[in-house]
């Protein structure tokens, strides 16, 4: 077969039509398929504070603490911990050295700018909320409301245990704040706070609800947010995007004193109902039942037939109070008081604190295996004042500390003693290296060491001074209601 050159010419032409006709062919079969699905994006869009902030705005106070200067003598340094604690809730620090070393004059003259703070206005006729910690220790209180007016204020009452305050200004016709719903608000939720960070007034800062429930103080769940709360902010109120009060502003967690990304503030329902107290008798009154509580584990409820760890477990019971009456033992665990379900130990005093002192409720106690419903009549917290000097025999706590063996103790007071049903002994305070390796605990409570009763702090750090400081000491130490010999050998 003879191929001509028209041959070697024809057959490249048709090898492109092949391929182009192939392609317009997979062209066309992949217009046929169905389109896929194209996935909208969700809009995301930030709320606008501003009208929140302008409607809400003048409810928001200034507070100026002042206070008259007092004789410098004697006034002696304050060690950096407290000093973190001035600087951590905004307030000057009292009666110590000037930038030149200097101290405030002596008595008399006008008073001193002590602090700034926050607070909002709860009704037209001029009663204000704030922190308990922001009135403190005040001579005179000075509110500025956004417009610009002054008033000198009058404390109507405060609460130590929940940092609630309540003052009063006289003026009618203000602008007040709304009450929210606490029970309402979800984590990751958007609030701002609204107060006076350094002093400037009306700075408005946003941010989420960062969780709810914190176990930071005595009686009070507080709410953690991420909202920036700097000194001077206390006091003020912390606000959903409805525009109404969730919580006041209290608590930031800071290593320098300044914000840090955590801050806490007091729920609205708790504080207004130490208000609604405050208002009517300038005092708060709060229910106890003379227990010592603690958490109950997981492995402890399983190990007692509890199932799920939950409830408070009783540790001690006061001798001749409220649950000793009612037939409360120790090693009950509380599950229930007046209806309300104990889930953790530190539901316990809060609910308990509600209840009003006098009233006849019940509780409900696991014991070996059962549950049994007892009836307690509620007594009453003793105020911070009585509580603090009967607590110190009504002076100041001597106290010692002993590094070698890790222990610091304080005396006890005669009030301490009588419930111990103790002559002697000192209370442990700090518990480190050797003495924390032995068992002890803070709260303890030593009778004796090395076999000498001890009756005082200062004893107590005389005794030790004496023992060789090579060999193992025995401690007679309290716990509860029962005693115990520990042994705290030297570190090597």
């Amino acid at each position: 077969m003879t191929l001509k050159t028209t041959d070697l010419l024809v057959a490249p032409a048709l090898r492109r039509r092949f391929w182009l006709a192939a392609l317009a062919l997979g062209v066309a079969l992949v217009a046929a398929l169905p389109a896929a699905p194209v996935l909208a994006q969700p809009q995301v869009t930030l709320p606008d504070f501003a009208d929140l902030a302008e409607r809400v705005g003048p409810s928001v106070v200034n507070i100026r603490t002042l206070e008259r200067s007092r004789g410098a003598r004697g006034v002696p340094e304050m060690d950096e911990d407290m000093l973190e604690f001035f600087r951590r809730f905004g307030l000057p620090i009292p009666n110590q050295p000037g930038p030149r070393g200097q101290r405030p004059a002596p008595d008399g003259g006008e008073p001193q700018q002590r602090g700034v703070g926050s607070g909002f206005i709860l009704s037209a006729d001029g009663y204000v909320m704030t922190n308990a910690h922001v009135v403190d220790g005040a001579d005179e209180l000075i509110v500025t409301l956004p417009d610009k007016r002054e008033f000198k204020a009058r404390l109507i009452g405060t609460d130590r245990r929940s940092d609630v305050a309540l003052v009063k200004i006289e003026a009618s016709g203000l602008p007040t704040v709304k009450i929210g719903d606490v029970n309402k608000l979800r984590v990751g939720e958007w609030v701002i706070a609204i107060g006076s960070p350094f002093g400037l007034e009306n700075t408005v800062t946003a941010g989420i609800v960062s969780a709810k429930a914190r176990d930071t103080g005595e009686f009070l769940p507080l709410i953690q947010t991420d909202v920036a709360i700097n000194p001077g902010n206390s006091g003020g109120p912390l606000l959903n995007l409805r525009g109404e009060v969730v919580g006041i502003n209290s608590q930031i967690y800071s290593r320098s004193g300044g914000y840090m990304g955590i801050s806490f503030a007091i729920p609205i329902d708790e504080a207004t109902r130490v208000a609604d107290q405050l208002r009517t008798s300038g005092r708060v009154s709060r229910g106890r039942i003379g227990v010592s509580i603690d958490q109950v584990t997981k492995d402890v409820a399983e190990s007692i037939g509890l199932g799920k760890a939950g409830g408070a477990l009783v540790r001690s019971v006061e001798a001749g109070g409220p649950a000793e009456k009612a037939g409360v033992e120790p090693g009950d665990i509380i599950t229930k008081f007046d209806g309300k379900v104990v889930e953790k130990s530190g539901d316990l005093p809060r609910i308990v604190g509600g209840v009003k002192p006098g009233s006849k409720v019940t509780l409900q106690v696991f014991r070996r295996g059962s549950y049994k419903d007892l009836s307690v009549t509620v007594a009453e917290v003793e105020p911070d004042q009585k509580r603090a000097a009967a607590e110190s025999g009504g002076a100041s706590k001597p106290q010692a500390t002993v590094a070698t063996l890790g222990i610091g103790v304080s005396d006890l007071g005669e009030a301490q003693k009588r419930e111990l049903k103790i002559k002697n002994g000192v209370r442990v305070d700090s518990v480190d290296g050797p003495a924390a390796r032995a068992g002890l605990r803070e709260g303890d409570v030593i009778l004796s060491i090395d076999n000498a009763e001890v009756s005082s702090a200062k004893q107590f750090e005389a005794v030790v001074s004496k023992l060789d400081k090579t060999r193992a000491v025995t401690v007679l130490v309290r716990r509860g209601d029962t005693v115990n010999f520990l042994i705290i050998r030297p570190a090597r």
